[in-house]
C-alpha cells in the first residue's frame, strides 16, 4: 500500500490483528470519528508555554487543594440532599475543570464541560451562574443517561473564568414512561424522561424558577428532585468560592502552571510505569450484552483493537490505539453509549483505570489517579454512526452501563492478552433493582439501590467480595429502607459460591430477601443474568444474576433481569442473587487450606470444594478437614478429563447458549 491518506482505519480491521506492512499502514490511517468535534471552543491545550516550572511544593498544595474541594462539594451534596439514590446510594460524583476543560482530579470521574462552554461562550458568563443539562446526545458523550443530572459552576478570579466545578448524579425520577425513567423496553430517547440540553439553570445568582419548576412538574418525585438540586448547586457554588480562595492566594498564573504541572506528571507516570509494561503490537477482544430489552437475547458485540506503538505519543513517545470497530449494530433498545464525541475524551478517562492494573504494585496501583494528563496518551477510533457506541438520535440509552461497563472488561481483557493475563478477570456489573407502590400511608414510593457484586481475581489474590463498580457508591442501609418502606429484608449477605473458581477466587455477590408487607411492583435493570463475569487463564467464569420470587414455595418464579413492573403480593419474598466475579488461574492449583478456609468461611459449599476445586472436605459442622488422599485423586483425574486445548478465557455456559452454532467460546478466546 503506497498511500494511507484515503484509507479509514475500520475497513483494515478483523478478528485476527494486524502485522508487517498491514499494521504499519493501520497506525498511519486517518481514524474514524463520525461525531468529529462539535465543540468551536479551542480546549485541551495547556494553560502555560511549555518549560514553564513552578516550585514543587506549590503543586503538591495546588493538587491536594484540588483534592479536598472535590471532597468537600462531594460532602456537601451527600449530607444536604434528599434522594436515597443521591444521599444513602451515593451515586453522583464532582469533579474539576481548568479553562482549557482538561479535568484536573482524579480521585473519580466525572461529565465533561465541553457542551456547556459550546453553547455559553466563557466570554459572557459572570459570577454566580449555575449551568445544567442531562441531554444525553447534547452532551458530547458526559452524560450517559437521562437520570443523569449535570450541574456547572464557573470560577473567577479577578472577573475572568479560571475553571469549572461540576457534579452530576443519578435521581430517582425524571419522567419517561415507568418510576425511576429507565424504561427496561424504550425505543427512542423521548420515552426516558426529560431531556434538557445546557441551560442557565442561575444566572448571577438568581435562580430560574420556570426551569426549575418545568423539571419538578416532570418527576413523580418532585420533592426529592428538587432538593437534590438545591443541594447540587450550593455545592458546586461553595466550591467556585474555594477555589476562588485559592486562585488569590497563588494569583492565576501560577496555579495554571501548577495545573498544566500536575497533568504533565500524570503523562510521563503513564506513559513510563503503564504503557512500558504493554508489548508493541495489536491485540483483538470482544465481549457482549445479552439483551436490550426489546430483542430476544443475543450477543451485542463490543470489540476492542488494541495497538500499541512506541511512537507518536507525547514528545513522540509511546501511544495506545482503541478501535472499536466491529461493535455491533445500535441497539432497539436502551443499551446504547455516545462515546464518540470529542475524540472520545470521556471515554478515555472513563477506560483509563483498568491500564492502573500493570502498575509495579497494588500499592502503586492505589496511588494512580486519572486526570486529563492520560488522555494525549491514548487515541480512539470509532465505528461508523449506528452502532452501540455511536448511536444516531433519538436511539434509547438508559442501559447504557450494559455498553460502558462492559467496556472496561473488554480493554482488560485485550491488555490480559498482551501481558499473558496479568490482569484481573472480569469484575461485576451495576444493576439497578428495586420496588415501588403505595407506601403505608398510601403515598406513592420508589426505592431503588445500586447493588454491587464480586470482583474479579487477581493474579495475586482473590477477587473483592461485593464490591460497587461506581466509587465510594453503596447499597442502602438495613434500618433505613424499613423504616421508609412497606418491606421487610429478611436476608443480605454473601451468595455462596457466586466467586467464579481459580488459583485466586472470584469476589462473591450479595443475596438479599425482602419480603413484601403491601402489594408492590419490582423493577430491575440489570446485566450478566445470562453471561457471566468470565475467568482468564484457567480461572473459571462466576454465576451470573438471579432474581426468584418466593423461592422454594408454591408460586416460585424467575423474574426477567430488565423488568419494570413485575407484582409481587404482600407477604412473597424477592432474593436477589448479584453476579460473582471471574476466577483467575488453574482452580485446582488453589491449596487445600484456602479452600478449607473458604468452606469454614460459608464462601464455597462443600459441594462447591469438590466439584470446582476438586477438595473432598471430610467432617462436619465446626469439625471439618480435607481430606488429602481423596483431593489428590479426584485432583488427578479431572486433570485427564480436561480438553487439550482450552481458551484462555472462560465465559461459563451463558456464551454456548446465545452463540447459536453452540460454540462455547469465539476465535477471540485463544492466545
Amino acid at each position: 500500500m503506497t498511500s494511507t491518506q484515503q484509507t479509514y482505519s475500520g475497513s483494515m480491521l478483523g478478528e485476527q490483528p494486524l502485522t508487517g506492512d498491514a499494521l504499519a499502514a493501520y497506525i498511519a490511517a486517518e481514524p474514524i470519528n463520525p461525531a468529529g468535534l462539535p465543540t468551536p471552543y479551542q480546549h485541551g491545550e495547556r494553560l502555560t508555554a511549555a518549560g514553564t516550572t513552578v516550585d514543587p511544593i506549590v503543586v503538591e498544595i495546588v493538587e491536594g487543594t484540588l483534592a479536598s474541594v472535590e471532597m468537600e462539594v462531594e460532602t456537601a451534596i451527600s449530607r444536604t440532599s434528599r434522594s436515597p439514590m443521591i444521599r444513602d446510594a451515593h451515586d453522583f460524583r464532582a469533579g474539576i475543570h481548568d479553562r482549557q476543560l482538561r479535568k484536573l482530579t482524579g480521585r473519580s470521574y466525572s461529565a465533561l464541560v465541553h457542551p456547556v462552554v459550546r453553547d455559553f461562550p466563557i466570554e459572557e458568563m459572570r459570577e454566580g451562574d449555575v449551568f445544567f443539562h442531562n441531554d444525553v446526545y447534547e452532551s458530547e458523550g458526559g452524560i450517559g443517561h437521562l437520570p443523569d443530572m449535570c450541574v456547572t459552576v464557573p470560577v473567577f478570579s479577578d472577573g475572568k473564568v479560571v475553571c469549572f466545578v461540576q457534579a452530576f448524579g443519578h435521581h430517582d425520577d425524571i419522567g419517561g414512561a415507568c418510576p425511576g425513567s429507565m424504561p427496561s423496553g424504550a425505543t427512542s430517547v423521548f420515552e426516558e424522561g426529560l431531556m434538557i440540553p445546557p441551560i442557565k439553570l442561575w444566572d448571577a445568582g438568581r435562580p430560574n424558577r420556570a426551569a426549575l419548576r418545568i423539571m419538578t412538574r416532570n418527576s413523580r418525585m418532585p420533592d426529592s428532585l428538587s432538593a437534590d438540586l438545591d443541594a447540587e448547586c450550593s455545592a458546586c457554588l461553595m466550591g467556585a468560592r474555594r477555589l476562588g480562595e485559592l486562585f488569590a492566594r497563588y494569583g492565576v498564573d501560577t496555579v495554571e502552571a501548577a495545573f498544566d504541572t500536575i497533568l504533565d506528571n500524570t503523562t510521563e507516570i503513564y506513559r513510563r510505569e503503564i504503557l512500558s509494561k504493554i508489548p508493541d503490537g495489536q491485540y483483538v477482544w470482544e465481549d457482549y450484552a445479552e439483551h436490550d430489552g426489546v430483542s430476544d437475547p443475543m450477543l451485542h458485540t463490543q470489540r476492542i483493537t488494541l495497538t500499541k506503538v512506541s511512537t507518536g505519543g507525547p514528545d513522540d513517545g509511546p501511544r495506545l490505539i482503541v478501535d472499536f470497530t466491529g461493535t455491533a449494530a445500535q441497539a432497539a433498545g436502551p443499551i446504547n453509549h455516545c462515546g464518540d464525541y470529542v475524540g472520545g475524551n470521556f471515554l478515555k478517562k472513563w477506560l483509563a483505570p483498568i491500564l492502573r492494573n500493570l502498575a509495579d504494585s497494588p500499592e502503586r496501583m492505589a496511588e494512580l489517579d486519572v486526570n486529563e494528563g492520560i488522555v494525549p496518551l491514548i487515541e480512539m477510533r470509532f465505528p461508523e454512526k449506528g452502532t452501540l457506541l455511536t448511536p444516531v438520535f433519538p436511539g434509547p440509552t438508559n442501559a447504557r452501563t450494559f455498553v460502558i461497563l462492559r467496556l472496561l472488561g473488554v480493554l482488560a481483557g485485550v491488555v490480559a492478552k498482551a501481558v499473558d493475563g496479568q490482569m484481573p478477570a472480569d469484575q461485576e456489573t451495576i444493576r439497578y433493582t428495586g420496588v415501588y407502590g403505595k407506601d403505608r400511608d398510601g403515598n406513592d414510593y420508589l426505592m431503588r439501590e445500586v447493588l454491587g457484586g464480586g470482583s474479579g481475581g487477581r493474579y495475586y489474590a482473590d477477587g473483592e467480595d461485593t464490591i460497587h463498580v461506581v466509587p465510594d457508591s453503596r447499597n442502602l442501609p438495613t434500618e433505613f429502607t424499613e423504616s421508609r418502606f412497606p418491606f421487610r429484608v429478611e436476608r443480605l449477605g454473601l451468595a455462596q459460591d457466586s466467586g467464579g473458581a481459580g488459583r485466586y477466587r472470584g469476589g462473591l455477590g450479595y443475596e438479599k430477601h425482602i419480603r413484601m408487607l403491601k402489594d408492590g411492583n419490582f423493577m430491575s435493570i440489570a446485566d450478566r443474568s445470562i453471561l457471566a463475569c468470565w475467568g482468564v487463564k484457567g480461572g473459571k467464569a462466576g454465576r451470573p444474576f438471579e432474581v426468584t420470587i418466593e423461592p422454594g414455595g408454591a408460586h416460585e418464579r424467575t423474574v426477567d433481569a430488565l423488568a419494570d413492573a413485575e407484582p409481587i403480593a404482600a407477604g412473597e419474598v424477592v432474593r436477589i442473587r448479584t453476579t460473582g466475579g471471574g476466577g483467575w488461574g488453574d482452580p485446582l492449583e488453589r491449596p487445600y487450606g484456602e479452600v478449607l478456609r473458604d468452606v469454614q468461611w460459608g464462601k464455597v459449599s462443600a459441594d462447591g470444594a469438590r466439584d470446582s476445586y476438586g477438595v473432598v472436605i471430610s467432617g462436619a459442622a465446626d469439625n471439618i478437614a480435607v481430606d488429602a488422599a481423596g483431593s489428590d485423586g479426584l485432583r488427578q483425574r479431572m486433570r485427564a478429563e480436561r480438553s487439550a486445548a482450552e481458551p484462555f478465557f472462560d465465559r461459563g455456559p451463558g456464551f454456548a447458549a446465545l452463540s447459536g452454532d453452540g460454540s462455547q467460546a469465539p476465535a477471540v478466546d485463544w492466545v
